[in-house]
């Protein structure tokens, strides 16, 4: 997931689709042959088209980016299309209607393995020494399907953080802790000073996946994470209902839940946030990605350090340098040297950099400088990616949408469901596999 996810319209979604259809057929990059963007920047010309997910203020970071691929190859012109949360429509529109634009981000891998299962992506493995040389190989083989490389993370999102509200944890007399049971401890001893300890936004599924997958990955492991992603065992199996129960110490705690249950399966993943980065704050912490503070960047009073700050989610077990994340992959349809230097372009430190200095960026590429990061926190949050000693991406992105991405019904519904009733561990576990077993078919 990236960020935080938005329904979108369907309408909108076709209406754009179209639009990126009739604007991807000008396909001007000279052979499209099997070249390599590596020949020179004045030797590499074209066009490629891109579509992608970022919007805002990260269409404008990405387009810094683009200018500096310009630099360096200016006789390559980049068109970007920006579709938001309707790029996988667009997307999938477009190779439906046979013209799809020459390069491609988005956020779900499960879209890219349907693209390389319908044959429209292109490898990218002229990439692959770049990528094995300089990122994390848990990051370099998400994108990699029966052996060959299909995409690549290029935006990450750290996951695994917890955002604290300082005086309310002054106030406490407490630290950031550095396992489970000294975050339990803490909250008990913040609720005692006045403060519940958990904002939570129940009335988006997706955090509660997300907390899931943290303890899951921390008390699990990464081999049962990943048979777990792909099915491969059940949500029946005793790994998951000891995750369900370690997930209950934080949702049963309900006096110390903002609002209660109730309230907090009213709240919606803004307001968690906003209840927390408050000079009087309606609770101490969040649990979510390094994307919070952007939620209430407009909004929010308090200075990064002095007002709100953020640590690791905390240990479990050995469990030790563990990172949950989200991001944005490349992908590329169309295989020109105009494409191929912009998908290598993209895997440098160069192009990171320059959206990394704008903030709002998290690069899994570890030579990436950290000193180019705008602040403290953004250092430490963004860092911990590409020095992470397991990262895993989102679980609930990997599986099929019916299951892990829709409102109202799967992981999403029967967690909320959780979050009524969490003393439920065999009857949450059931009703996970049934639903599991009908997305994937199995």
């Amino acid at each position: 997931m990236r960020g935080h996810r938005r329904i979108i319209t369907a309408l909108g979604a076709v209406v754009l689709a179209a639009g990126v259809v009739a604007g991807c057929g000008d396909d001007d990059n000279g052979s499209s042959g099997a070249s390599t963007a590596a020949e020179g920047s004045d030797s590499v010309k074209g066009n490629v088209a891109v579509v992608g997910v970022w919007t805002g203020d990260e269409q404008k970071s990405f387009q810094a980016v683009l200018d500096a691929f310009q630099d360096r190859y200016p006789n390559v012109k980049v068109r970007y299309t920006a579709a938001g949360d309707n790029t996988p429509t667009v997307l999938s529109t477009a190779v439906e209607g046979g013209d799809p634009p020459d390069v491609a981000a988005v956020a779900q891998p499960g879209l890219v393995r349907d693209f390389q299962r319908k044959k429209a992506l292109k490898p990218v493995a002229f990439a692959q020494d770049t990528l094995n040389a300089q990122y994390p190989k848990d990051i370099v083989s998400l994108g990699e399907i029966n052996g060959q490389l299909y995409s690549y993370v290029f935006k990450a999102a750290n996951k695994s953080t917890v955002w604290f509200n300082v005086q309310a944890f002054s106030d406490a007399g407490v630290q950031p802790p550095e396992d489970w049971d000294g975050f339990l401890g803490n909250a008990k001893t913040l609720q005692a000073s006045g403060t519940p300890a958990y904002s939570i936004g129940g009335a988006d599924g997706w955090t509660l996946t997300d907390l899931f997958e943290n303890i899951y990955l921390r008390q699990a492991g990464p081999e049962k994470y990943d048979q777990l992603t792909d099915h491969e065992i059940p949500w029946t199996d005793p790994s998951v209902k000891q995750a369900l129960t370690t997930m209950g110490d934080v949702l049963g705690d309900t006096k110390n839940i903002r609002g209660g249950t109730s309230g907090a399966l009213q709240t919606e993943f803004p307001a968690s946030v906003e209840a927390v980065f408050s000079e009087n704050p309606k609770a101490a912490q969040v649990i979510e990605g390094d994307f919070v503070p952007g939620v209430v960047a407009e909004s929010n009073k308090l200075e990064p350090g002095t007002g709100f700050d953020v640590f690791p989610f905390p240990a479990i077990g050995g469990a030790k340098n563990v990172v949950v994340g989200g991001g944005d992959s490349i992908i590329m349809f169309k295989d020109t040297p105009a494409s191929r230097a912009l998908v290598e372009f993209l895997t440098t430190k160069e192009a990171h950099e320059a959206w990394a200095k704008r903030g709002g960026f998290s690069s899994p590429n570890t030579e990436v400088d950290a000193g180019v990061y705008p602040d403290d926190i953004t250092r430490k949050t963004a860092t911990a990616i590409a020095g992470a000693d397991t990262f895993r991406f989102d679980m609930s992105d990997l599986a099929p949408v019916d299951f892990g991405g829709t409102p109202g019904q799967g992981e999403w519904k029967i967690l909320q469901d959780f979050l009524q009733n969490p003393s439920d561990v065999n009857g949450t576990a059931s009703r996970l596999e049934t639903s599991a077993k009908k997305a994937y078919g199995n």
